[in-house]
């Protein structure tokens, strides 16, 4: 996640490696000035976790790289359910993890020759629909995006559980934009 994509490319697939670029950066964004152990708390309902959905969607880009370059079979049901825990890493671990699979993943679609390259729907994967030969390269960055997205949702929903912080007031932190009438910068909240 090296790269600075431009949004406003106009070529389609530099265009969607920045959309999946922004989710990921805000993902990553969701455990800024948390500590290991509140990046492994599940505060809500759900048995989510920033830790966990930083160490799943590693897995997740993993797998749709592999199905893309047609070199691996997907995690089965056991080591995808395990993805969700943050398995003992630190905060700084799982972010670089995240890091080296996003950026094996944006050099896959960047080697390929045209996002309408098929690849075959790996078979026995129950999540996978069972009438469905191949996808496109196209399809699989777009979902992507999709899964990276709602998982970034959840990031900010369990953030702001945790510490009442909203990912804007994370991103002008982040950034050191200045405090403004818009934004206040997030701050870690005095020690008693």
């Amino acid at each position: 996640m090296t790269k600075k994509w431009d949004s406003n490319s106009h070529d389609e697939r530099e265009a969607l490696l920045g959309f999946l670029h922004n989710q990921r950066e805000a993902l990553c964004r969701s455990v800024y000035g948390l500590t290991d152990e509140q990046a492994a708390l599940a505060p809500s309902a759900s048995a989510l976790s920033l830790g966990g959905l930083l160490r799943h969607l590693t897995a997740i880009e993993g797998n749709w790289t592999g199905i893309l370059q047609v070199t691996g079979t997907p995690n089965g049901v056991a080591e995808h359910l395990a993805s969700f825990q943050p398995g003992g890493s630190t905060v700084e671990e799982l972010i670089a993890d995240y890091r080296r699979a996003a950026e094996a993943t944006d050099a896959a679609f960047l080697a390929i020759p045209d996002l309408e390259q098929l690849a075959p729907v790996p078979q026995g994967v129950p999540w996978f629909p069972k009438d469905v030969e191949s996808w496109t390269a196209r399809y699989i960055l777009v979902h992507l995006i999709e899964e990276t997205a709602r998982h970034a949702g959840h990031a900010d929903i369990i953030r702001e559980t945790l510490d009442g912080a909203q990912s804007i007031e994370l991103k002008a932190a982040a950034e050191g934009w200045p405090e403004s009438d818009f934004v206040k910068p997030w701050r870690k909240p005095a020690q008693d």
